[in-house]
C-alpha cells in the first residue's frame, strides 16, 4: 500500500515537471510555411533560425531576427517568406493586440505580395483572427461582423483557393451568429406589443439569411405581427405563410401555415425540391449538444454554431437597413418622390445673395408627377378641411384627396386599454317645502296678476 502511494507521488511530480518544461519553451509546434531549399546561405541561416524560435515560443526573438534578415539582405529571396513569418509569429502568439499586429502584417504582405499562393492564406488568417474573437449571439457583435466582411472578401478574390471551403463554413456559422441575435431582438420586440418593428427585423432576417436555422420560426411570427397588425396586411402575411409551406417542407410550421393558407382563402403552394432536400441533409447531419454541454455553455465566451447550416451558399450580400411600416410614406426614401441630388457650383456674382432669391422659400415639386390638387375653398363654396394650415397668401390649404382617404401608418406603441371611471352621482341638497304665501288684501295686486283696469 505504501509502495503504491510513493508510485502516485512520483507519477504526478513527473507530470509537472514535464507540464513546466513544456511550457517553458521546449514544446514544438511546427512551422506551416518553411523553406525547403538545403543550402548555407547567411539569410537562410538567419531564416532557419528565425522558424525555430516561433516553434518553440521564442516569438520575440524570432521577430528579432527576421527584422535582421530584412534590414541587411534587401535583396534576398527570402524576403516574402519573412515577412509573412513575422506576421505568423503575431498570430501565433495570440491575445487582442497581438492578433491586431498580425492583422495589419497580414494585410502589408497581401498589399506587396498579391500574387503569391500565401496570399489566399493571409486572408484567410484575417479572417480567422475576427472569427476567434467572435462573442455570443446577445453580446457585442463587432467582431462578427469584421468576421463576415474578411471570410466574405476570401471567397470573392480567391474563389479557386484551397481555403475557399473553410471560409465558406466559417461564413455560414458567422451568419447564423448574426441571424441568432437579429432572431432574438425580433422576438423582444413581438413580445413587448411592437408588431412593426417586429416584423421588419425578422422579414428583414429572413431575407438576408435565409440559411438561418430558425428561419421558420421568424417567419411565423412575421405573419403573425402582420395578422395583429390588421386586416390591410393580410397579403403580407399570406406571403409569410407562403414561404414557410415552400421553402421551409419540413418545418414544424408548415402544417400550421398550411391551415392558416386555406382560411384566408389563399393558394397553398407545393413543396421546392431543393428546399426540401436541404432541409433533409440539414436535419440529418445537426450536431446535438450534450449535457456537459448545456452546462459549461454559459462559461465559454465564443458562440455555439453547431446549429449553423453545413450546406447552401452563404450570402454574400450586404445587409440594408429597413424601414419600419410604423415610419410614414414621406420619410421613407424608397417610396417618397423629392429629390435627393445635391449640386453645388462656385458662384462668380458677388451680390447674388442680395438679388437671387432664396431656394429655400421655393422647395421644389415632387419628381413623383403632379397630382391634381383639390378645389380651393373659395372656388367650390365649401368650408377648408379641418386642421389644414392656410396658405402664405391668405388662402386655405389644399388637401390632396388621396391623402385624405390614406390611413395612418401602424404604431409600435399600443396604448393601454383604461378602465373609464364612472362619474360620480351629485348628491341633492333635500328640498324642503316652502312656507305658504299670505293671501293678498283687497284692493292690491299680485305680482303675476294684470295690474288693475281703471273704470270709466
Amino acid at each position: 500500500m505504501l509502495f503504491s502511494r510513493n508510485r502516485i507521488q512520483i507519477i504526478l511530480a513527473l507530470a509537472a515537471i514535464l507540464g513546466q518544461l513544456s511550457f517553458a519553451g521546449l514544446r514544438r509546434k511546427k512551422y506551416e510555411n518553411p523553406i525547403s531549399k538545403d543550402t548555407q546561405q547567411p539569410d537562410k541561416v538567419l531564416f532557419d533560425k528565425a522558424v525555430s524560435d516561433i516553434e518553440h515560443g521564442r516569438y520575440e526573438v524570432a521577430r528579432l531576427t527576421l527584422n535582421t534578415l530584412i534590414n541587411t539582405y534587401d535583396t534576398s529571396e527570402f524576403l516574402a517568406k519573412s515577412k509573412l513569418a513575422i506576421a505568423d509569429s503575431w498570430y501565433r502568439e495570440g491575445g487582442s493586440h497581438a492578433w491586431a499586429q498580425a492583422e495589419a502584417e497580414y494585410k502589408d504582405f497581401k498589399l506587396f505580395y498579391p500574387t503569391m499562393p500565401e496570399a489566399a492564406e493571409s486572408q484567410e488568417k484575417v479572417c480567422m483572427i475576427h472569427y476567434k474573437q467572435m462573442e455570443k449571439a446577445d453580446r457585442d457583435r463587432q467582431q462578427a461582423i469584421r468576421a463576415e466582411d474578411e471570410c466574405r472578401l476570401l471567397m470573392q478574390e480567391y474563389p479557386n483557393s484551397k481555403f475557399a471551403p473553410q471560409a465558406q463554413q466559417m461564413l455560414r456559422n458567422i451568419q447564423e451568429v448574426l441571424a441568432q441575435g437579429e432572431y432574438k431582438t425580433g422576438i423582444f420586440y413581438h413580445t413587448k406589443g411592437s408588431y412593426p418593428a417586429a416584423a421588419n427585423r425578422l422579414h428583414a432576417l429572413v431575407d438576408q439569411y435565409p440559411l438561418f436555422s430558425q428561419a421558420d420560426d421568424a417567419l411565423w411570427q412575421v405573419a403573425d405581427s402582420y395578422t395583429r397588425m390588421g386586416d390591410r396586411f393580410e397579403d403580407k402575411a399570406a406571403t409569410a405563410y407562403t414561404r414557410i409551406v415552400k421553402d421551409y417542407p419540413l418545418s414544424d410550421w408548415a402544417d400550421a401555415a398550411t391551415a392558416r393558407l386555406k382560411e384566408m382563402n389563399r393558394p397553398v403552394p407545393e413543396a421546392d425540391p431543393v428546399a426540401y432536400a436541404r432541409m433533409k441533409y440539414e436535419i440529418e447531419n445537426r450536431q446535438r449538444a450534450g449535457m456537459m454541454s448545456h452546462m459549461l455553455g454559459m462559461f465559454k465566451h465564443s458562440p455555439d454554431t453547431r446549429a449553423a447550416a453545413k450546406s447552401g451558399t452563404p450570402a454574400m450580400a450586404v445587409t440594408r437597413p429597413t424601414l419600419p411600416l410604423s415610419v410614414p410614406a414621406a420619410f421613407n426614401a424608397s417610396t417618397a418622390g423629392g429629390v435627393s441630388d445635391v449640386n453645388a457650383q462656385v458662384v462668380t456674382d458677388p451680390t447674388a445673395l442680395d438679388t437671387k432669391p432664396d431656394a429655400r422659400q421655393n422647395p421644389p415639386a415632387g419628381t413623383g408627377g403632379s397630382t391634381p390638387a383639390a378645389p380651393a375653398a373659395g372656388a367650390t363654396g365649401g368650408a377648408a378641411a379641418p386642421g389644414a394650415a392656410p396658405a402664405a397668401d391668405g388662402s386655405a390649404a389644399r388637401v390632396s384627396p388621396a391623402s385624405a382617404t390614406q390611413l395612418p401608418p401602424p404604431t409600435n406603441h399600443t396604448p393601454p386599454k383604461t378602465k373609464q371611471k364612472k362619474p360620480k352621482k351629485k348628491e341633492t341638497p333635500p328640498q324642503t317645502a316652502a312656507p305658504p304665501s299670505p293671501a293678498p288684501e283687497a284692493g292690491t295686486a299680485t305680482t303675476d296678476s294684470q295690474p288693475p283696469v281703471k273704470q270709466p
